[in-house]
């Protein structure tokens, strides 16, 4: 996979990081905090955080180590997301503060305008 000229550094350092740091807190959950989180009743929301951080890393990937021309729109969109939305689900599981909640339907909106700000590019 070659990279994309112009994307930048910080970019093709911070991606692969979030990649990783999705799988580690995915074992986490499964191991380290499983019985925090069976116990309280979050291991579905947890799930649900590790899954759209995954999928998210791999659209950071694509953003990044492609020839497409580099879309910072679509990525900045894509890590206020992450924050956002499976950032609250990981705070809501381990500490029970219900009203992170509210916060995570922007981070899906984030996600949405990552995916859709890709459009920009292509109807030039």
């Amino acid at each position: 996979m070659s990279l994309s000229n112009n994307t930048p550094v910080w970019a093709k350092k911070a991606t692969p990081v979030i990649g990783a740091v999705g799988i580690l807190l995915g074992a986490f959950g499964s191991h380290g905090l499983k019985e925090l989180l069976e116990a309280n009743g979050y291991v579905s929301v947890w799930k649900t955080a590790v899954f759209y951080h995954l999928i998210h890393a791999l659209l950071l990937v694509f953003l990044t180590f492609t020839n497409a021309i580099f879309n910072k729109l679509s990525y900045i969109f894509c890590i206020i997301g992450l924050l956002l939305f499976s950032g609250s689900l990981y705070v809501l599981s381990i500490f029970e503060w219900k009203w992170v909640g509210v916060i995570t339907p922007f981070g899906g909106l984030s996600f949405i305008l990552a995916w859709l700000s890709m459009l920009k590019s292509e109807i030039k």
